[in-house]
């Protein structure tokens, strides 16, 4: 079939329609620091060739969800099917799942695997935007902060029992992120943390199993077992500090390609990131995630209901949850949790959820374009 420059020009004309550009060419370059980043200095890795493989199947979702008519996630029937689906699987971990470094956190599926706490946070974040979408003029009633806090934490205890606590970090990120933008009062929003910190008392006494509270003692005390609990973050720190301005070199980094820092390819990426491209590497990394989350906020707050300006809120409040986080724990500022760094750690489910999560959102903005706001409005009340 031969295409004329008029084909191509529609073609394209209906895939920048469908994508935001822009998003699109920040999120790129951190895929390839990720790759650039992960890729051993000599010889084969396989993960290097299996993030690649994951990068294609990411972006095949990501464009094939944008050019999908997501209003049907408006639909409460939907919204309680795919809460319960999640639900269930992250139960059916403990009957099926992969038992790996003493977690229950993965269904091992022939070469890959897949990790269904990546997704349900992104289901967590739909739940939420049509809960809130349906009673903001109520959120001033304790009983749907209440309500939507119950969502958060079946997902969360679910997740923590694997035990995954820095997921079930993120998941208890985006409830409280939401019920901020949904118009929270004071006075419950005091009552939330107070019941966080009781709640993390809990935990702490309860809940945490001791590899779990050393981490969180390493962070209040850096330098008291740095040959036991405390080796991955003093070896992060270094790291970072090594880059220094311009950074050791593509392939140079010591802490990294000598095994001093562990896990570098997925929780620690950012500390070898650091080393090998400096300061500036940094500022340009940390500039490139600041254009996502302005376009994600740009998409947000150009929706056309509720759900679709909660939703964008949600994404963005997921993706800095990870960002922060994972940053945070890279330079001694947070616990090590093990969370992951968008779109740059290696693993195939969080890509893959990221790309579906801003899939859903572009496919918001294409309808909102093609049609007109104001079509679209009225199309609202029949799906709601």
């Amino acid at each position: 079939m031969n295409l004329n420059l008029p084909q191509i020009n529609s073609f394209f004309s209906r895939l920048f329609q469908a994508v935001d550009p822009l998003l699109l060419a920040a999120i790129i370059p951190i895929m390839a620091a990720g790759l650039v980043t992960m890729n051993a200095f000599s010889g084969s890795n396989p993960f290097f060739l299996h993030q690649i493989i994951w990068i294609f199947i990411a972006l095949a979702i990501f464009f094939g969800i944008s050019f999908v008519d997501v209003r049907f996630l408006r639909r409460p029937a939907v919204v309680t099917t795919l809460f319960i689906a999640v639900a269930a699987l992250l139960a059916m971990l403990f009957v099926m799942g992969h038992i790996s470094r003493g977690a229950v956190s993965w269904f091992r599926l022939g070469l890959f695997s897949i990790e269904p706490s990546d997704p349900a946070q992104i289901i967590l974040v739909i739940v939420l935007a049509k809960y809130f979408s349906r009673r903001h003029v109520e959120i001033a009633n304790i009983r749907h902060v209440i309500v939507s806090g119950v969502y958060a934490l079946i997902i969360a205890l679910l997740i923590l029992v694997q035990p995954d606590f820095g997921v079930s970090i993120i998941v208890l990120c985006i409830w409280f992120g939401m019920i901020l933008v949904s118009g929270i009062s004071k006075k419950h929003l005091a009552t939330v943390i107070m019941i966080g910190l009781v709640a993390f008392a809990g935990l702490w006494f309860f809940g945490f199993k001791e590899y779990q509270r050393q981490r969180i003692e390493i962070f209040l005390h850096p330098l008291t077992d740095i040959q036991g609990a405390g080796y991955n973050a003093y070896q992060s720190a270094i790291a970072v500090g090594s880059g220094g301005l311009l950074g050791e070199g593509i392939g140079y980094g010591t802490q990294s390609r000598l095994n001093f820092l562990p896990e570098y390819q997925t929780d620690f990426i950012f500390a070898a990131f650091a080393e090998e491209w400096g300061l500036i590497g940094v500022v340009i990394l940390f500039a490139l995630y600041a254009i996502i989350i302005t376009r994600i906020l740009q998409a947000a707050v150009s929706g056309v209901s509720n759900f679709e300006v909660l939703f964008g809120l949600g994404l963005a409040i997921f993706f800095l949850s990870h960002i922060i986080i994972n940053v945070g724990m890279n330079i001694g500022l947070l616990p090590v949790t093990g969370v992951t760094l968008s779109f740059m750690s290696y693993g195939g489910s969080h890509l893959v959820t990221e790309f579906a999560g801003l899939g859903i959102l572009m496919s918001m903005r294409r309808y909102r374009l093609l049609v007109g706001r104001e079509a679209a409005k009225q199309e609202i009340v029949g799906l709601s």
